[in-house]
């Protein structure tokens, strides 16, 4: 699903990113551990190009991300983003702000539709008989698009026990309830995968617990996930794969068992006798 070739991410003279090469497969659960100032959260903002990178490829779904030619906004519909501070809109309810993506999204599209159907149908005027073209059919209407977005959100809402709080605003909820509701409003674009940049580091301890059990959830459910965590526990038990990064490179990457069990690099040694001390 992702192939990240060579990703460079330099800061003036600053290089955050020393040529990083991974690959994402369908289904994978990847968790990337590090020290603070490694360039974790520099690698998620990357594949998903909030952050430019300096050079190297970010293949996702057959096509180079990274190339200032493409439209990153059509690729990042299928790329969910989770943040450490949830980034909820504060003005927008609850149902609101899980509404937005998908109902801005398909209202675009209705109009683009909208418009060539307008020109077409002009130029057919011109054309002759047999060379009509055919005008796109559009089977929605905007508020069928908002009914579908709402039905859906109450579904995710429901998933996470959460559809008494559909119209209150954020401002209202803990911080795990914020977090889960980030969490659905990713979903909302029925994303192929979820980058998630340290989604529990902002909480409460007694909070953490149900962030991390709706991402094991996710995880029995197929979904593919790229996790920044310090969570060692969660990695361990939800990877399939974990990798360290240190001063912008990957320094080692293996299943959890024998990444924890059995690590080789000597930096990372030492990383996990601080962090399981």
């Amino acid at each position: 699903m992702i192939d990240v070739i060579n990703l460079e991410k330099h800061f003036g003279s600053n290089k955050i990113l020393k040529g990083i090469n991974i690959t994402v497969n369908k289904g994978d659960i990847l968790v990337v551990i590090g020290p603070s100032g490694s360039g974790k959260s520099t690698f998620l903002r990357c594949l998903n190009c909030m952050e430019d990178p300096t050079g190297g490829q970010i293949i996702f779904n057959g096509v180079d991300i990274a190339d200032m030619k493409v439209d990153i906004n059509i690729h990042r519909r299928h790329m969910g983003m989770v943040f450490q501070h949830f980034n909820l809109f504060s003005n927008k309810t609850v149902i609101q702000n899980i509404m937005l993506a998908p109902v801005y999204v398909q209202c675009q599209e209705l109009r683009k539709a909208k418009r060539k159907n307008i020109i077409t149908t002009f130029t057919n005027i011109f054309r002759g008989k047999d060379k009509k073209k055919e005008l796109i059919p559009i089977t929605t209407s905007k508020s069928e698009i908002k009914k579908n977005a709402r039905d859906n959100a109450m579904q995710l809402l429901g998933k996470i026990g959460l559809q008494d709080k559909a119209n209150v605003y954020p401002s209202t909820l803990s911080g795990g309830q914020k977090q889960r509701v980030a969490i659905v409003r990713a979903l909302a674009m029925n994303p192929d995968v979820i980058l998630f940049d340290e989604p529990t580091s902002a909480l409460d301890p007694e909070m953490v617990g149900e962030v991390l059990d709706l991402m094991k959830a996710l995880a029995k459910e197929g979904m593919t996930m790229i996790i920044v965590t310090h969570e060692m526990g969660f990695a361990r038990e939800v990877a399939n794969r974990v990798i360290f990064i240190d001063d912008g490179q990957i320094l080692e990457s293996a299943p959890p068992q024998e990444f924890f069990s059995n690590p080789k690099n000597p930096r990372l040694k030492e990383f996990l006798s601080k962090v399981l001390a």
